[in-house]
């Protein structure tokens, strides 16, 4: 039976109080990891740019959107560890019809 793979994107904000290096490592750290749990496609990094709202006395974000094929249940899995990771700010995982 073939496995069911659905297309998603997905949006984080990393802070902007880390350094290059580190905003570059949370950059490779994700990609690594959707990449191993799915197919990464393409990978947009935005750059710094205003918050809408203040978000933790932050008014800026980095800003990364990348486009992956994966499993139904691996976004959830994302999710989760974009939670638990210090430095990301907000991060939202959609669904492609």
């Amino acid at each position: 039976m073939e496995k069911v793979k659905n297309s998603y994107e997905t949006l984080f904000v990393i802070s902007p109080d880390l350094s290059e290096e580190d905003t570059k490592a949370l950059i490779g750290k994700f990609t690594a990891l959707i990449a191993d749990n799915g197919e990464l496609g393409e990978v947009d990094e935005w750059g710094r740019r205003r918050l809408a709202y203040p978000i933790n006395y932050k008014t800026e974000g980095y800003y990364v959107l990348v486009n992956f094929e994966s499993a139904p249940e691996f976004p959830a899995e994302l999710e989760r560890i974009y939670n638990i990771t210090d430095g990301i700010l907000r991060a939202i995982v959609v669904r492609h019809e």
